[in-house]
């Protein structure tokens, strides 16, 4: 294209002075003028071009030349920076090789400074040197294929083991010294120090060297965490200081102990709390003393300082094991659990950790010891109690405390109007707080503690204490014992009260403590169950029977061998029985209330209850009414007895019912079977004479009240709708009891009137 493109040119510029029609004529002056330009031209560059041929030439010498020597200087240069490579390699060389070789030889230096007497162990030069024999050895076991490696690493050993020799002499001889200041003054018997002076000598001798040992102690615990030579030193320091502590302040506290012990030998309980806040202050004084030697807790410290507890265990153990008394060890076992291991144990466990260790197996010595007495004052003291006249009295002696009871309500209430008087100079809320108190009801007299029976309350007392001493498991098994023994115990007394005086005394005696029991041991949070293994001896029985039926066949050598029989057949089986002591309280009250409804029942209807058996006895039905002991005359006379008898009895039943329980709705509950077996006996004579045959004047002869007249009559001759006191049933009368209490009327002034109803009505 650029052929192109100069053609075209040359082709327009030949049409500037074409022939016909120019672009651009030329005149012929400048036409000349062009032709002495070219002529001019073609003259100078003929002169010049042998110049220009000369230069070149002269150039081209140059330029070799200047080839020639850039290459002479760039070798010169490749050789200058090889030889200051090697220079800088062989140098590295050297420094690499000096730098292992100074390993190799500072065994010598190392020995020279170790072996110096003037070489401090507690000195910034020692540490280095440690430090140094340390960087030695890790070396040589980084680098054991080094030639010698193992030869240099045995005489670096040899260095550490001299090193650690010096350390371990130096700490023995500064904790030697420490302990023979502190032993020194107790060689002289006229010394008497006070407790400050002893903390001051047992500990201030100690504390004071601790400065001197610290560093290097501290030096040796950094290296024992990756050496087991210096994890071997620290625990012989550590050990050789609990000797010297145990030497030093080991008989000390075993001697306060003692002292303590001989100071308080009848007080078990202040005993225990002074021993163990001794040991407690022991612990802590010995641990905060550790503190300033090492930096960690030990075996060797947790030995030392259980040495120091097994004192206070063998100091106390005789004691604790030879307690009789059930409170002292209750108490004990409370002051051991709560005192010293909830609240100093739990709260400071490493330090007091052997404290803790001491305090639990005193704790449990006492709790064994606890079991052990609890087993023996329940046999003794519940289950083969005898009571003496004054237990066994009853109703005499409700009735007095009813009176007792009522004097004293009586008096308070006699001083109540003294001070209402002064009401109106009171505020409201004063009068408010008095009013309040004047309606507030009095205890029962069955309801105060001292009116249990003594089982039952000795049982209680025993399980509230035992209750915060046991654990779960063990209280469960004694709690099921001592319920078992007191329902024994209060069935045997509720005869003897039957015996002297009624069933009704005796089955009301037993309700009422069995109803305690079942309620006071309610709050126990645990299950009176325990699992009772037995083996049973049955299949033994008729193995032996089997075994002497056949005879023959004892040494027979078939398969009827009678003696392989036995042997196989038997062997007793185990069995599992699971006890459980609360069910145990509700059957026995649910039979006593079963034989208190049925004595009551036939308190009050009696001879209807024996003319009604009698006649479902006979058959056929239809003929009773022509027996003698059945005709309407005899019938009329066992329907009023039983009236009369409803009328005479059933006030007295249900004040015995209120003296012994007290309680209303316990005494609703009770007292509405009875009822209901008096109204159904009236209405089994009213069936009775609709189907045995008896006339209408028949039924008018007897008169048989309907359920509806019977109910009224039972409300009309319940104890509510009296105005008189009435005597429990099988009372005699006596003034001191029978006499009505003055306070009523006061009483009713400040009581609400509550409206009362019959079982029926309710």
């Amino acid at each position: 294209m650029d052929n192109m493109s100069l053609k075209e040119i040359q082709s327009k510029l030949l049409l500037w002075e074409a022939p016909e029609n120019p672009l651009a004529p030329l005149i012929p002056e400048q036409r000349e003028a062009v032709l002495d330009l070219e002529s001019f031209i073609l003259g100078v560059s003929s002169d010049t071009n042998e110049d220009i041929g000369a230069t070149m030439s002269d150039l081209q010498k140059l330029t070799e030349q200047y080839n020639f020597v850039s290459n002479k200087t760039n070798a010169l240069h490749t050789m200058s920076e090889q030889l200051l490579a090697d220079q800088t390699k062989l140098s590295s060389i050297g420094d690499n090789i000096k730098q292992k070789l100074h390993y190799f030889t500072q065994v010598e230096h190392l020995s020279q400074r170790l072996n110096s007497p003037t070489m401090s162990v507690n000195s910034e030069t020692f540490f280095t040197v440690l430090a140094k024999i340390d960087e030695c050895l890790d070396y040589m076991r980084e680098n054991s294929n080094y030639k010698e490696s193992h030869t240099y690493l045995v005489k670096y050993r040899h260095l550490q083991n001299r090193a650690i020799s010096l350390i371990r002499s130096y700490v023995t001889h500064v904790l030697n010294h420490a302990t023979e200041q502190v032993l020194a003054p107790q060689e002289d018997p006229q010394d008497q120090e006070t407790m400050d002076t002893a903390y001051a000598v047992y500990f201030g001798k100690f504390q004071a060297a601790a400065p001197k040992l610290k560093k290097v102690i501290s030096e040796v615990e950094q290296r024992a965490e990756k050496n087991a030579d210096y994890a071997s030193l620290l625990a012989d320091v550590q050990r050789e200081y609990g000797v010297r502590r145990s030497r030093v302040a080991g008989g000390a506290t075993r001697g306060a102990v003692a002292g303590a012990a001989a100071r308080l030998r009848r007080d078990h309980c202040a005993l225990v709390r002074t021993a163990c806040s001794l040991l407690a202050h022991a612990c802590r004084d010995e641990c905060a003393l550790y503190a300033h030697f090492f930096a960690s807790t030990s075996p060797a410290l947790e030995e030392y300082l259980q040495s120091l507890c097994n004192g206070l265990y063998e100091t106390l153990r005789p004691h604790i094991i030879h307690i009789n008394h059930l409170e002292t060890l209750a108490e004990l076992c409370v002051i051991l659990r709560v005192e010293v291991i909830e609240e100093q144990v739990n709260n400071d466990p490493v330090t007091l950790n052997a404290l803790g260790l001491s305090a639990r197996a005193l704790l449990q010595d006492a709790q064994e010891r606890l079991v052990f007495r609890a087993h023996v004052h329940l046999r003794a003291d519940v289950l083969l109690y005898r009571p003496a006249p004054g237990d066994l009295a009853y109703p005499q002696k409700l009735l007095m405390m009813e009176q007792i009871a009522l004097s004293i309500q009586e008096q308070s209430l006699k001083r109540s109007d003294s001070r209402n008087s002064l009401a109106s100079a009171c505020s409201q809320e004063v009068a408010a707080i008095v009013a309040e108190a004047q309606r507030r009801p009095q205890p029962s007299p069955a309801d105060l503690h001292g009116m249990w029976y003594p089982a039952v309350r000795r049982t209680l007392a025993a399980l509230s204490r035992l209750y915060r001493c046991l654990e779960k498991k063990v209280f469960q098994g004694l709690a099921q014992e001592a319920i078992s023994l007191c329902v024994q115990s209060v069935d045997s007394a509720a005869k003897q009260i039957i015996t002297n005086t009624t069933n009704i005394d005796g089955e009301l005696f037993q309700i009422k403590h069995l109803l305690i029991l079942r309620e006071q041991i309610a709050p126990f949070q645990v299950d009176f169950v325990i699992k009772e293994t037995t083996l049973d001896f049955s299949n033994m029985k008729n193995a032996a029977f089997g075994l002497i039926q056949k005879p023959r066949q004892i040494f027979s050598l078939n398969s009827n061998n009678a003696l392989l029989e036995f042997l196989l057949e038997g062997t007793p089986m185990v069995k599992e029985h699971l006890l459980d002591s609360r069910k145990e309280v509700d059957r026995q009250l649910k039979s006593s209330c079963e034989k208190f409804i049925r004595d009551a029942t036939e308190i009050l209807a009696g001879p209807m209850i024996a003319f009604v058996e009698k006649a479902q006895s006979f058959t056929p039905l239809e003929q009773v009414r022509s027996q003698p002991w059945a005709n309407p005359e005899k019938l009329a006379i066992v329907v009023k007895e039983a009236q009369r008898r409803v009328k005479a009895h059933l006030a007295p039943l249900q004040r015995s019912m209120q003296l012994y329980l007290a309680n209303k709705e316990t005494e609703f509950i009770l007292f509405r079977p009875i009822r209901n077996n008096v109204v159904g006996y009236f209405v089994q004579i009213e069936q009775l004479l609709r189907t045995a045959g008896y006339t209408y004047e028949d039924t008018l002869i007897v008169a048989c009240p309907t359920p509806e007249q019977v109910s009224v009559f039972i409300s009309s001759a319940s104890l509510i709708s009296h105005n008189e006191p009435v005597l429990p049933y099988g009372t005699k009368a006596k003034p001191s009891v029978i006499r009505k209490p003055s306070v009523t009327s006061v009483q009713e002034k400040n009581e609400p009137k509550t409206v009362e109803h019959s079982p029926e009505e309710v």
